[in-house]
Order: structure tokens, then C-alpha cells, then sequence
């Protein structure tokens, strides 16, 4: 394959190498690139003494993985987080961006081939990556130009990082090829709450026909060290019992100074409400709603969420508070379990930190020792990773998410 300059860079194990770089700027063009690209493959790298070296392996892809890139900044992130996973991986990547709407219609096309040699004695693991911008009348519809350049009979998952706009005739017609979207609804702009309701008409069907498309929530996924620390912190033989008796729900999050009501996104802290609903079986009686404190807002912070749920007959307070803190806005801080029974009254705190999750518990006031449980939080390498491995919808998640938008008076 070729190169800049035709030089043939060195196989590094576990790094990606770039071994083909072109530029077009039509489909077929794009199309010619990649037929040249690995028609010219060598079947060995030859060694500096002459003689034949490594096998290069041929295109393995396993899988379509279009990403729609609103910003170039956006584009450069994805591209950098797909290159990682050429080796696990290997797919016909699409990186989509589009610009100057209202100018004359034009197509500007990157065309490369990134792959990782996986160990010493292996052959390398090579991946296609189409960098492609589209102005004009093509960047209005982006589902047309990516539509021939996808491998048919190979499933399409639609990365869209950034603010999405979900509900556009634009995001239906890229659905309505995808198998599965990917979102972070954590990085959405303001609190983040329409765009949420937008994701539940997806994920329930909604707009797009046969309703195939599954979905996956970066920032659900990151919650699964959470998940895990909460449901064990009741597996203790003296906690057991008030699990059902659950009465308040409260997380509180990272806000800073001035970003007053809407300002903080607050995806994170309500997808842990919204999975404990979900997985206790409690419905939604009053949607939270915006309840300034007695104190007021003096810094800015924005006013908390207050609404309550409902198992059997049963109502549980849930709380979204902001608290001022260095931390990115949004992030949980702190998750707050309350139960009570006749026998007693049990309080849960679940914290977090770079490498593991911390369970405190009190039962009648008595101090329980505090479990800590390992586990870093992970990288959007690792995140992609894992929805690409996911086969079909997640009903958990999927439960979660409908939970969240309905929390929100959003469903």
C-alpha cells in the first residue's frame, strides 16, 4: 500500500500505522481509491536486508461504522478513537462532516488504510477510514453519500458525538440504515432533556419504521462501577430486608457558579434514578420538576430536580441536587439511598473516584464498614468497544432510558 512519500513505516505491536493515505472528491472516486488500495497491497513487508518479511494482511472488516461529525474538532477525536480499534475491530469506518449548507454542491474525500499488528509473530489487522466533508446540496443529505459506500451484509453502527439533532429528517434517514446508534448523552448542550426525549422516540420505536435500530448511551455505559456497587450494597444480610422499602432517592452532581437552571447537563444523574426505578419496579407518580431551595440559588448553581415515584402503594421522593464543585458539570457526586421499616432505618451513600466506588451504609445511625470496589472508569475506546461487541438491544438499558425520558415529563 502506499503512503506519504512512499515510505512503509515499521510495524509497532499494539500501535496503529498508517499504509495508505489518497484524497478524491466524488463517491466514485472514493470507490476507485479503495478498489487501488487493496488491489496494491503487498503480501509481505520485505526487511531492510532484502529479503521477504511480514505478512500484511488483507481488509478484515467485520463491521460499517459511520460517524457523523458536526464539528472538524469532533471528526479528529473520532477518527484518533477509531484508529485504536483497527486491531479488536476491524471495520469500513466513515467519518461524515458537512459545511457551508447554502453554498455550491462539493465533496472533499480522505481515503486511508490504519492497521495494527495485534503481536511479534501475527499478521497485521487492517481497517479502511474515509474522512469525507460534504458542502452544499450533498452535506443536506448525508444518508445519500453514505449509502453506497457502506459494505453490504455488514451491520452499520451510527456514531453521532456531539448534539445530535435526533428528530431531523436528516438523523431518520441515517437511522433507517443503521443497526444501532450511538450517542453520550452526557456531552449533550443546556441540561440536555430534549434531546433525551428525542432518544426514547428512537429507542420505543417511534419515526422509524420498523423500529430495528438499538441504542447505546456512553453515559449509561460509564455507570456500570455504579450499578454494580449499588445493587451488592444490599447483598449484607442486615440490609437485605429494607430493599424494598426504598423512600428516597437522591444524587447529587457537579455544578459550577452562574450556570443557573438548564445550564447543567444532567443525563448522568437521572440515568441512576432511572435505572434503580426501572429495576425496582417503580413507576413515575410526579415527573421531577425544577424546586428552588429555601436558601434560593446565591451561587448560581440552579435550582434542584424534585419529583416522586410510586411502587405499589409505596412513594419514593427522587432528587437531582447540583452541588458547586471542580469536577466537569454533570458528574455524579454522590448517590443517596434512604429506606425504612419498622425494625429500623438504613442510609446508603455511594461514591466514586478514579479507580473505584466506595459503599457506605448506617443502620439506625451504626456506621457499617465501608466497601470499596475496584473499578476504573473507562475510555472512549473501551466504550466504543463494547457497544460494537453488542449484539441487538439491551431491554435493561433500553428500560432505563424510557424511565429517564418519563422522569423528565419527556416519554
Amino acid at each position: 500500500m502506499e503512503v506519504p512519500g512512499g515510505a512503509f513505516q515499521a510495524p509497532e505491536v499494539g500501535q496503529p500505522a498508517l499504509r495508505w493515505s489518497s484524497r478524491t472528491r466524488t463517491i466514485a472516486g472514493i470507490e476507485a481509491e479503495l478498489a487501488r488500495m487493496w488491489a496494491a497491497a503487498p503480501l509481505t513487508v520485505t526487511g531492510e536486508d532484502g529479503t521477504p518479511g511480514r505478512h500484511v494482511a488483507a481488509r478484515t472488516s467485520v463491521m460499517n461504522l459511520v460517524v457523523i461529525a458536526r464539528r472538524p474538532e469532533i471528526g479528529e477525536h473520532a477518527s484518533a478513537v477509531i484508529r485504536m480499534l483497527a486491531g479488536r475491530h476491524p471495520s469500513r469506518a466513515l467519518v461524515v462532516s458537512s459545511a457551508d449548507p447554502d453554498g455550491p454542491s462539493w465533496l472533499d474525500a480522505h481515503v486511508q488504510a490504519h492497521c495494527i499488528l495485534p503481536r511479534a509473530d501475527a499478521a497485521e489487522t487492517c481497517a479502511e477510514l474515509i474522512d469525507l466533508t460534504a458542502g452544499g446540496e450533498s452535506g443536506r443529505h448525508l444518508a445519500a453519500i453514505v449509502a453506497p459506500l457502506l459494505i453490504h451484509d455488514l451491520p452499520v453502527t451510527l456514531w453521532w458525538p456531539g448534539d445530535p439533532p435526533l428528530a431531523s429528517r436528516q438523523a431518520i434517514d441515517l437511522l433507517q440504515m443503521s443497526d444501532r446508534l450511538v450517542v453520550d448523552g452526557s456531552a449533550w448542550s443546556g441540561d440536555g432533556l430534549d434531546r433525551l426525549g428525542a432518544l426514547s422516540a428512537i429507542v420505543a420505536n417511534r419515526n422509524l419504521g420498523d423500529g430495528h435500530v438499538a441504542v447505546s448511551d456512553f453515559a449509561m455505559l460509564r455507570q456500570s462501577r455504579w450499578r454494580e456497587a449499588i445493587a451488592s450494597s444490599f447483598d449484607r444480610p442486615e440490609l437485605r430486608p429494607f430493599l424494598g422499602d426504598i423512600g428516597a432517592i437522591t444524587v447529587r452532581y457537579a455544578a459550577h457558579s452562574g450556570a443557573g437552571a438548564g445550564g447543567t447537563n444532567v443525563i448522568k444523574p437521572l440515568y441512576h434514578v432511572a435505572w434503580l426505578a426501572s429495576r425496582l419496579e417503580m413507576t413515575v407518580a410526579e415527573p421531577l420538576r425544577l424546586v428552588p431551595s429555601d436558601a434560593g440559588d446565591p451561587a448560581g448553581l440552579g435550582a434542584s430536580f424534585a419529583g416522586t415515584l410510586r411502587a405499589s402503594r409505596r412513594r419514593i421522593a427522587a432528587r437531582l441536587v447540583p452541588v458547586e464543585s471542580p469536577m466537569p458539570p454533570g458528574t455524579t457526586l454522590a448517590l443517596e439511598l434512604g429506606a425504612q421499616r419498622r425494625s429500623g432505618t438504613v442510609e446508603v451513600t455511594v461514591t466514586a473516584e478514579a479507580e473505584a466506588v466506595i459503599v457506605r451504609a448506617a443502620c439506625d445511625g451504626r456506621a457499617m464498614p465501608a466497601r470499596r470496589f475496584m473499578a476504573p472508569r473507562r475510555t472512549e475506546v473501551e466504550l466504543l468497544a463494547e457497544t460494537i461487541e453488542s449484539v441487538g438491544r439491551d431491554p435493561l438499558a433500553s428500560a432505563a432510558l424510557l424511565t429517564a425520558a418519563e422522569l423528565v415529563g419527556r416519554a
